[in-house]
């Protein structure tokens, strides 16, 4: 059987009061005596009365709480950037919902929808690779509710943003392969429509012909960048006949998969073939060989954006002052480069 819900008429009526004396006394109004304050409080329990949170928000146009999106949670940067993100609103006096996506728009749409409703005080996000249509984002600037985008965002929304520069991330790995001999290095990179995947090839492009190195077409490939995408695309590369001597991959989910191919495949890394992944995973240095990736920042990620949010929400006058902060990456050189 469903059960009703508890409402604070129901108190009322056990008191022979008011609603809005009851609403009062949780209030801790001062005009509402001691004696019926605890009376309120012990019906309240023994009814387990529980507030109706959305009804407060729309009532007092605050809810304290933040919507966070990210594409999934099962992934170490995600989740230390919202532990980071997390400590810091607390302590503001914040909550958080988390959503993913699982990379999906649709999804990412919904989710959209279900935290406006919720009434949340502002939206903290990372894309999903499936984004182009941004007009579910442009609804949420519409309705004046502070959107700031972290690791993945679009320059199209004009709205804060935290993330490291992936255009130079591309820069160092490339040039850590080139000092290290490596002459026909492939990239397995997401798609090309997200922003930052875009600034990675785009860098990688780059840094080959500031080297002077040819650009293959056939070792420029784009994927969702799962670890199945990695092994796929590894079999792929060692099927050519002029194979690679060097794998940058932008993600360390993909880049354990390429590693598993190239182990199962009896490829020496990395004197055969180097590795380079992206994320500094908690698994890059446990493997064997070690992955060499690049390291997000994720703990500044998460306290940055949740910083951003309470200035937002402190000076909502400086709409038009956007706040874009960029980290500088950081390879982590481990086995498989060295």
């Amino acid at each position: 059987m469903n059960k009703k819900r508890i409402t604070i008429k129901d108190i009322a009526n056990v008191l022979n009061i008011s609603p809005a004396a009851v609403s009062k006394a949780m209030h801790d109004d001062s005009r509402i005596s001691t004696k019926t304050k605890e009376a309120v409080r012990r019906v309240a329990k023994e009814l387990n009365y529980q507030p109706n949170h959305l009804a407060s928000a729309l009532r007092k146009g605050k809810s304290n709480l933040v919507g966070v999106i990210v594409p999934r949670t099962n992934s170490n940067f995600f989740s230390s950037v919202i532990e980071n993100m997390e400590a810091v609103l607390n302590k503001a006096g914040y909550n958080i919902i988390i959503t993913q996506s699982n990379e999906s728009f649709d999804k990412e749409c919904k989710n959209i929808d279900t935290l406006l409703y919720t009434q949340v005080d502002g939206i903290i996000a990372s894309m999903a690779n499936e984004t182009v249509d941004l007009s579910h984002y442009e609804k949420i600037k519409s309705k004046g509710i502070p959107l700031i985008l972290f690791d993945r965002g679009e320059n199209d929304l004009n709205v804060d943003y935290v993330g490291i520069n992936d255009y130079d991330s591309s820069h160092i790995i490339v040039e850590h392969l080139v000092e290290k001999g490596c002459k026909r290095i492939a990239h397995i990179g997401g798609y090309r429509r997200t922003r930052i995947f875009n600034n990675r090839i785009r860098g990688y492009v780059d840094a080959l012909k500031k080297n002077k190195l040819p650009i293959d077409d056939s070792l420029i490939i784009e994927s969702s960048l799962t670890l199945e995408d990695g092994r796929r695309e590894m079999e792929r590369l060692l099927s050519l006949d002029n194979k690679p001597d060097a794998v940058y991959v932008a993600s360390d989910y993909a880049a354990l998969g390429a590693l598993q191919v190239l182990n199962e495949s009896k490829i020496n890394v990395p004197k055969e073939i180097k590795l380079v992944g992206f994320g500094n995973e908690p698994f890059t240095s446990l493997v064997s060989p070690s992955i060499t990736s690049i390291a997000q920042h994720s703990k500044d990620i998460g306290r940055l954006a949740a910083e951003t949010f309470l200035k937002r929400i402190a000076q909502p006058e400086l709409k038009q002052s956007l706040n874009k902060i960029i980290l500088e990456a950081q390879l982590i050189v481990r086995d498989s480069s060295s």
